[in-house]
Order: C-alpha cells, then structure tokens, then sequence
C-alpha cells in the first residue's frame, strides 16, 4: 500500500482540510492533477472546481474549490484557495437560489449587469450543486 501524502486546504478566513490522504485530484487551472506521495514538487494556480480525495482510511471526499494556487511537495499538498467548503458544509439551497439568482440576470439584456460576474456566480452555484450530488 503507497503512503500517505499531507493534505492542507485554506481560505483568508479558515482551514478547511488537514489531514493524512492517500491521494488527492484537484482543479488546475490547465487541467485535472492528481498528486500521491512522492510526486514531483510544482505550483500551479486553480480553477473553480471540485477536490476530490481519499482519507487516509480510504473514503473518497470532496471539497468546493473557488480558485487560487497549489503548492505540490514530495510529502504534502497545499490548497491556497479564495474560498472553499467540504461537501458537508455546502448550502444547497442557498446555492440553488444563486444558480437561479445568475441566470436571471445573465437572461436580462440589461447594459448594466456585469456579465462576467453573473457567469462566475453562476459556475461556483453549479459546481456546489454538483457536489451535493455525487452519491
């Protein structure tokens, strides 16, 4: 059995995620990666996204990402990221209402809505709920 690799996830405002996992895949900003104990160092930044990984006694879990970087070490795994929950933390409701709060105003033809914010609300709202839903 591999070892373990050191995973960290933190926010401005918390940390999120520090423990032992076996493997984690996370939302590159040019790709999925996947990182196990031994990988090669590299930074890269992130996309919004889901990380995903496996605990040290092997449950797969999984964690809103709202951009930010990476660090990658032989032996740990740190999230820097703008926001982010565990998927026990996701309100889904509240992100249903913001899903529908984005479409409405990117349907609006409206000269002063910001339609780059609308899409980014609207992205992180789906990808809340698509983690809600992994069964």
């Amino acid at each position: 059995m591999a070892e373990n690799i050191f995973l960290e996830v933190v926010t401005p405002d918390k940390a999120v995620v520090s423990e032992e996992a076996q493997i984690v895949v996370s939302p590159g900003s040019e790709g999925e990666f996947g990182v196990l104990k031994g990988h090669t160092t590299f930074l890269t930044s992130l996309k919004i996204g889901k990380l995903r990984f496996n605990d040290a006694n092997g449950k797969e879990r999984y964690v809103f990402i709202n951009g930010g970087f990476s660090e990658v070490l032989p032996n740990k795994v740190t999230i820097l990221a703008e926001s982010a929950e565990q998927r026990t933390e996701i309100d889904a409701p509240r992100a249903d209402q913001a899903k529908i709060r984005a479409e409405k105003r990117l349907s609006e033809k409206s000269s002063d809505i910001d339609i780059l914010r609308a899409e980014a609300a609207l992205r992180r709202a789906l990808h809340r709920l698509k983690i809600t839903n992994i069964q």
